[in-house]
């Protein structure tokens, strides 16, 4: 089993910065795919970042040059710098996990999902 629990969300306005934390605990190793997920009220969930299988990070284009992902194995921790962000960002935040597939973890079906921490961009 494998435990994510998210931190560093919350409310700021348009252009501002905020840094999601995801620490991992469990039987997470190193070798785990991990990555962002976010849903708004009233959309379907989406991806937001991960690493490829080369290890090279993967952003939704919606994300691509304001947000970056980041990995620290020896702490189990996942990152999320978002900057420069904007209403349409407005949602609950997901840290996700899977043992075998970066495929798997974006098409929404990794192994282990956090809670979520929440996500609020005023204009």
């Amino acid at each position: 089993q494998v435990h994510l629990v998210e931190s560093g969300g919350g409310s700021v306005q348009t252009g501002g910065s905020l840094t999601l934390s995801c620490a991992a605990s469990g039987e997470i190793t190193s070798n785990y795919y991990m990555g962002w997920f976010r849903q708004a009220p009233g959309k379907a969930r989406e991806g937001v970042a991960t690493f490829d299988g080369d290890g090279s990070a993967f952003y939704a284009d919606s994300v691509r040059g304001r947000f970056t992902i980041s990995r620290d194995n020896a702490k189990h921790t996942l990152y999320l710098q978002m900057n420069s962000l904007r209403p349409e960002d407005t949602a609950i935040y997901y840290c996700v996990a899977d043992r075998g597939s970066a495929v798997e973890l974006w098409a929404g079906n990794a192994d282990y999902w956090g809670r979520g921490t929440q996500v609020t961009v005023s204009s």
